[in-house]
């Protein structure tokens, strides 16, 4: 411990090794000052990719509170039917999608400080997430028409296939978009270059993750009661 001339007062100790390390990585993994200052204050995306983002919660939106209101009027009905469902399915699906949310978010960071061989890891993981709730969702379809359970069924499914199918293609597209993102990223473009890109798709996953812990908590859960 040393003593600060200027004020008479010990000065703090220095850091253990291992914290110092830390702290530099986390230095090494922040934008760059240009970056940072760019970003600040600002929405990400473009405005049109957000009246995009309105329009579409609104139509899912729609479609949730129409469930609901046929749920309160047939409630028996809906629950028999949500007990054929597989909520441990939609659990993990959750888990993986709350993955690949988390995993944008560190291809964003990487991106942002020019560190291109991270962004594509990243984002690759988002894929594959991606596509283990794919997989997921269609062996459970393929379970429930195998058992009869199809959208002419009953009002239940009928709701249930429209908005997961409906976020099903939200997935796909999402997929396609990250891959597009992880292209970008080997080819090395720069944060100022493909900012607006990496930001909108980005936004649009976040977007696809809501809509999905809106749709298990409301089907999964809400409807079994």
């Amino acid at each position: 411990m040393t003593v600060d001339d200027r004020v008479g007062y010990p000065s703090p100790p220095d850091l253990p090794e291992f914290l110092q390390t830390a702290e530099d990585e986390f230095r090494r993994c922040r934008p760059p000052e240009e970056s940072r200052s760019t970003t600040a204050g600002r929405i990400p995306g473009e405005v049109g990719l957000w009246i995009f983002i309105l329009g579409d919660m609104t139509i899912f939106g729609a479609l949730l509170l129409m469930s609901m209101r046929e749920y309160h009027a047939q409630r028996g009905l809906f629950a028999e039917s949500a007990a054929r469902l597989f909520p441990a399915i939609g659990v993990i699906n959750t888990l993986v999608l709350l993955l690949s949310s988390y995993l944008v978010v560190c291809g964003i960071y990487a991106h942002r400080s020019g560190r291109h061989h991270r962004t594509v890891i990243f984002v690759a993981g988002a894929v594959g997430c991606a596509a283990v709730f794919v997989a997921l969702k269609c062996a459970e379809y393929w379970h429930e028409i195998l058992n009869g359970a199809t959208p002419a069924t009953n009002l239940f499914f009928t709701y249930y296939f429209a908005l997961t199918g409906l976020h099903l293609v939200h997935v796909l597209i999402g997929s396609a978009l990250l891959t597009a993102w992880c292209v970008m990223a080997r080819r090395q473009r720069s944060w100022q270059q493909s900012r607006t890109t990496a930001e909108g798709i980005s936004v649009y996953w976040h977007m696809v993750d809501l809509l999905w812990i809106a749709i298990f908590t409301l089907v999964y859960l809400v409807c079994a009661q």
